[in-house]
C-alpha cells in the first residue's frame, strides 16, 4: 500500500480478499450540508451500502494521512466543524500531507485517494463539470480532468444543476470519459431526472456496468466512467421549475464577485432557501440512492470472472 495511506481493517480487508468496496467523499460531509443534517446524511449512507453487502469507505485526510474509512468520531468531528475543515482537490493533497493537515476530499481528490487504495467504485451527490460563463471565466472543475486519470467508476446523479451540462458532457467526451446512463437515455441534472441531454450510452444492470468497467480497464483505457443515475422520481425537481432558481442565484453570485471554491455553497445555499428546504431534500434522497447503486455495481465487479 501507498506510504500514505491510511486504510480502515475492515476496509484493507475487504480490498484484500476482493470483496466490494464503495469510496465516499467527504466534502459533502464538511461543505455540502449543515449540521446534523450531514452527519445523519453519512451514517445513513455507509448503512445503505452495508446493507447492500458492501464495504463503505469514506475519505479525507487526517494529520497528512490519506484516510480511507472513517470512524463514526470521525465522520460527526467532520460534520461539526464543516466550515472550518478545509476543502481538498487533488492539488492540494501534497500540501496537506506534507504540512499534516486535515482536509474534507472533493470528488477529484477521493477518486485519486481510491484509485491508490484500490478501490474502483465511488458514490456521491453530483460532480463538478464546465461552469456556466466558462469560456470567459475558464472555470472547470479538476473533477473532470480527474476522471481522465484514475480507473475508478463515479455513480452521480448528473453534474451540479449549477454548471452548464451539455459543455460538461462535451468536456468529458474530450477527455474519452464514457458517461454511461443507468436506467436512462437522458443525462440527469441533479435535482431532475431529465436535462434535455442525451447521454452517449445506457446500462440498465449493474453487472453490464461492471463488465463496461472490465472492458474499459482491460483494454488498456485508463480513467474513470460516469454512471449517470437519476434521483427518485418521488423526490425529483423538475428542470422547469428548478432552473429559473438556478440561473438567479448565478446572477447573485456573480452580482456579489462570489468566485472559485465559494461559489457552489453559496448556490446551494441559495436554492435551498428558494425551494424552503426541497433541494437539500432532494440532495440527500440522491446520494443514497447513488449509494445503493454503487454497492450494487460493486459487489457485481467482483463477482465477474
Amino acid at each position: 500500500m501507498n506510504q500514505f495511506l491510511n486504510i480502515a481493517p475492515q476496509v484493507a480487508e475487504a480490498i484484500q480478499e476482493k470483496r466490494p468496496v464503495v469510496a465516499l467523499e467527504s466534502t459533502i460531509i464538511a461543505h455540502g450540508m449543515a449540521f446534523p443534517q450531514n452527519a445523519e446524511t453519512a451514517f445513513a449512507v455507509e448503512k445503505i451500502i452495508r446493507d447492500e453487502g458492501a464495504v463503505p469507505a469514506t475519505i479525507a485526510v487526517r494529520a497528512g494521512k490519506l484516510k480511507v474509512g472513517l470512524s463514526e468520531t470521525e465522520i460527526e468531528t467532520l460534520a461539526r466543524n464543516g466550515p472550518s475543515i478545509a476543502k481538498l482537490s487533488t492539488r492540494d493533497l501534497p500540501h496537506a500531507v506534507a504540512l499534516e493537515r486535515d482536509g474534507a476530499t472533493t470528488v477529484a481528490s477521493t477518486m485519486r485517494i481510491a484509485a491508490l487504495a484500490g478501490i474502483h467504485v465511488f458514490a456521491t451527490g453530483g460532480i463538478g463539470g464546465v461552469h456556466r460563463g466558462a469560456a470567459e471565466t475558464f472555470d472547470i472543475s479538476a473533477d473532470l480532468g480527474e476522471m481522465a486519470l484514475s480507473n475508478v467508476a463515479v455513480v452521480t446523479a448528473g453534474a451540479k444543476a449549477i454548471l452548464d451540462l451539455a459543455l460538461t458532457i462535451e468536456k468529458l467526451e474530450t477527455l474519452g470519459v464514457p458517461v454511461v446512463g443507468y436506467g436512462t437515455d437522458d443525462f440527469p441534472a441533479f435535482y431532475s431526472r431529465h436535462s434535455g441531454l442525451k447521454c452517449p450510452m445506457r446500462v440498465d444492470r449493474p453487472e453490464d456496468m461492471a463488465r463496461l468497467m472490465k472492458a474499459k480497464w482491460g483494454l488498456g483505457l485508463a480513467g474513470g466512467v460516469v454512471v449517470a443515475n437519476p434521483i427518485p422520481a418521488e423526490f425529483e425537481i423538475p428542470a422547469a421549475e428548478i432552473t429559473p432558481l438556478v440561473e438567479k442565484a448565478v446572477a447573485e453570485a456573480r452580482d456579489q464577485k462570489i468566485e472559485g471554491r465559494a461559489v457552489t455553497p453559496f448556490l446551494l445555499s441559495r436554492l435551498a432557501r428558494a425551494t424552503a428546504g426541497r433541494s437539500l431534500a432532494a440532495n440527500i434522497e440522491l446520494v443514497k440512492n447513488n449509494a445503493a447503486v454503487a454497492a450494487r455495481i460493486a459487489k457485481a465487479y467482483w463477482e465477474l470472472p
